[in-house]
């Protein structure tokens, strides 16, 4: 059975299938903890404990295998160069902002 990728190893860049982010699981390109913080979608260096999420418990090693009850896996990044289309950027803000169109 196949499983879909769900996330990016925050190392290598990886692809990452929910099988990958079992408590113990390690990236099978790099060998890095996959259940970290620095591949959790609430990962926010420069926040308080780096994480946008406010109740969570402080992890000390963010990447390293842990515990966090909020752990949720980062979203796919964007292809290379998709970020840097100026036209895409524009229509997209410009979607956001549609009034009910």
């Amino acid at each position: 059975m196949h499983y879909p990728a769900i996330g990016r190893c925050w190392h290598c860049g990886t692809e990452l299938t929910e099988l990958d982010y079992a408590r113990e699981a390690t990236c099978p390109g790099c060998r890095k903890a996959t259940h970290c913080c620095r591949n959790c979608r609430w990962y926010a260096p420069g926040r308080a404990n780096d994480c946008a999420e406010p109740v969570a418990e402080p992890v000390t090693y963010k990447d390293r295998a842990n515990f966090c009850g909020y752990f949720e896996p980062s979203f796919p990044q964007p292809a290379a160069g998709a970020q840097d289309d100026p036209d895409a950027l524009r229509q997209a803000a410009e979607d956001l902002f549609k009034d009910g169109q």
